[in-house]
């Protein structure tokens, strides 16, 4: 399954030897840097660009181009080699006519890819202003293995400003014979296909669309359409497979008439659909002088309100993380400063005592009392802004998006599309407390989820008991199980239990009483044994008929609906055969459509040793209460994970629930 990749989310690398494909509108130059652990260049012969085409594991193309293929082989690279960075650059603007910065051209596109043309991993650049050059993504060796990272980091100075900042001494010089070796060969550019008629394929978008059978791809199970098979691996497009891709070379359709010597070649992709392009999105109402623009859900770019609204909070999220880390870096340097000048009053025997020193040290403290007043205003002024386009954009959210409480529940209907996207709570910073930024995340889900019910102490400081943190972790995880039930159209989610000991039996209520499980919560050894056995016939069966090109061949009656697996209080009930079907199914089950939910303390599954490390380590952990326990890895902050929160005496989980059921009959009939 291909990974679509967000700024700063990576992916592991299964292969050495990849392809690099990059697609933009316009020609662009291509190049690739070896860095060291600290990412840094250590001289010209550690870059291959248009000039210098070939180094040790790289090849990049020899011209500016709008499609470009760069061979990578990290098995050929050096010891001292930590990361491979892609480079991109508008050509110098003294090197012929053409755009001057990303903002004004399409947002590039790029793709790690096997040898035989499979994507491993995509990423489409978006958020380019005034940059000239961008490091797109990064290739990085971590305890022996290797990743992929989507890096998205902009140069308004173009490539001398890229390569200084990646330690290059000779970074301008390098610059400066890139771009002669690429305004030698421009007339050589391979320049973008010719542009489509009005009604013809639409262009690619900043972010990967949510698809329906209007917008292009195959259209998600469940919806009208066409018949197809149930699994990704067989379809042209899906959620998380960029519908709305560039053509890449050898996949344009040629016209009958061109084969024959006459007539144009058609340049659109031969399965794609096509359709108008998308209405603009709304517009904001003109600002009074001196004052902000009020803010307006959906103003993302998209294809859909919900794309818009999807990107629009993404970028609410960069914004915060952004403004929150100038802040502390702005109080940093006043402490350092404050440090330094302190030290530098204490260093002179004449002031350590009397008023001239006193006088210092004030003046130094009232300094940095500027500074961080200085940093508290200018983060209070975004905060302001986000504050108010929060009260904008979380009205307007989908149900898929919005939280429990927000009326968009009250008037759900089951959904005929998948959404592109489902909420898992919400995410805060401690310097911006009066901000929640929802926490998306893209659907099919890519990996499983443990709701941790071993933390007593939350992160307020309160202290919550043991028995009540189970029921906590259990009513999270089946309001989570609600949510995925209810943004699937009918018949294409299926949830199964496992409670060996009927422990949660009261937080289930929900979900047993309206009759949206495919069977009664599976209890003791034996309902364990049968449960995973069944998943894992499933997950056995799929992927040999997905191996064997016949998804079609599969036994008349299997379920071929998404599958979710709750599973509480591991490891009671499991026995070391039934561990390694857990496990198997974390690795293997959700490339097919088996998901895990994992409701337990980690602690208590200790006896195990490492064994389940892997597993761990394969889950999205979430919390019961309030905790910091995300980082991310664009900026370092450390998040406070917020769980979704049924309003107390609220009955919208189970009011939405017997809709999902009584759909889910009447689909059976």
């Amino acid at each position: 399954m291909t990974a679509e990749l967000v700024r700063g989310q990576n992916h592991p690398l299964s292969q050495a030897r990849l392809e690099i494909r990059i697609s933009a509108g316009t020609p662009i130059v291509a190049a690739a840097a070896l860095g060291d652990e600290n990412g840094r260049i250590h001289g010209v012969d550690w870059v291959a660009h248009p000039g210098a085409p070939t180094q040790p594991g790289l090849e990049v193309s020899r011209q500016a181009a709008a499609d470009h293929r760069l061979a990578v082989d990290l098995d050929a690279v050096t010891d001292a080699v930590h990361r491979v960075s892609v480079l991109l650059a508008l050509p110098a603007p003294g090197g012929g006519p053409g755009p001057v910065r990303f903002g004004s051209v399409a947002a590039p596109f790029v793709a790690v890819t096997g040898l035989d043309g499979s994507e491993v991993a995509t990423y489409t650049i978006t958020g380019l202003e005034a940059e000239s050059a961008v490091v797109a993504l990064e290739l990085y060796r971590r305890q022996g293995a290797w990743k992929v990272r989507a890096v998205g980091q902009g140069y308004a100075g173009g490539l001398a400003e890229l390569l200084t900042d990646q330690g290059l001494p000779e970074a301008v010089l390098l610059a400066g014979s890139i771009h002669e070796a690429v305004a030698k060969g421009l007339a050589r550019s391979v320049q973008a296909p010719p542009p489509r008629q009005a009604d013809g394929d639409r262009s690619r978008q900043a972010a990967a669309p949510a698809f329906g059978p209007d917008q292009g791809g195959t259209a998600p199970q469940g919806s009208p359409g066409p018949a197809q098979p149930p699994y990704g691996g067989q379809q042209t497009g899906g959620p998380g497979q960029d519908g709305p891709r560039p053509v890449h070379g050898g996949t344009g359709a040629v016209d009958p008439s061109a084969a024959t010597g006459g007539g144009p070649v058609n340049y659109s992709h031969p399965r794609r659909q096509t359709s108008a392009p998308p209405p603009p999105p709304p517009a904001a109402p003109p600002a009074q002088p001196g004052r902000p623009a009020q803010p307006v859900a959906g103003d993302a770019t998209g294809w859909s309100m919900e794309e818009r609204l999807y990107n629009q909070v993404w970028g609410m999220f960069e914004d915060l993380a952004r403004t929150t880390a100038a802040y502390r870096s702005a109080v940093d340097f006043a402490e350092s400063r404050l440090d330094k000048e302190l030290e530098q009053a204490l260093s002179d025997p004449r002031s350590r005592i009397g008023g001239q020193g006193d006088a210092a040290r004030e003046a130094a403290r009232a300094r940095q009392a500027q500074l961080v007043g200085q940093a508290r205003e200018a983060l209070d002024r975004d905060l302001a802004q986000l504050v108010a386009e929060a009260e904008v954009v979380e009205p307007a959210l989908p149900p898929a998006f919005a939280r429990w409480d927000n009326p968009a529940w009250h008037a759900y209907r089951v959904p005929m599309e998948i959404p592109m996207a489902l909420r898992l709570g919400d995410l805060r910073l401690p310097e911006a407390e009066r901000i929640r930024i929802p926490m998306l995340l893209r659907l099919p889900l890519e990996r499983g989820l443990w709701i941790d019910s071993g933390r007593t102490e939350s992160f307020d400081g309160t202290f919550t008991d043991a028995h009540d943190m189970r029921r906590l972790a259990m009513e999270t995880a089946v309001a989570h199980a609600a949510r995925l039930l209810a943004v699937y159209p009918a018949g294409e989610f299926t949830v199964h239990v496992i409670d060996p000991a009927g422990s949660g039996a009261q937080a289930l209520a929900p979900l047993t009483q309206t009759g949206v499980l495919a069977a009664p919560p599976a209890q003791g050894a034996a309902g364990v044994t049968d449960v995973l056995g069944r998943l894992t016939q499933r997950v056995d069966l799929v992927q040999m008929a997905l191996r064997g090109g016949a998804p079609d061949a599969l036994p008349p009656g299997l379920d071929t609906s998404q599958q979710l697996l709750i599973v509480n209080d591991f490891p009671h009930g499991f026995d070391d055969r039934a561990v390694n079907q857990l496990r198997y199914l974390a690795d293997e089950g959700p490339s097919v459509g088996v998901h895990l939910m994992m409701v337990a303390d980690r602690q208590e599954s200790a006896g195990y040793g490492p064994l389940l490390d892997p597993l761990w380590r394969s889950l999205l952990r979430l919390t019961a209460v309030p905790d910091d326990h995300l980082a991310d890895p664009w900026v370092g902050h450390a998040w406070t994970y917020e769980p979704p929160v049924v309003p107390p005496g609220s009955q919208v989980l189970h009011q939405v629930l017997t809709q999902v059921a009584a759909a889910s009959r009447a689909w059976n009939r």
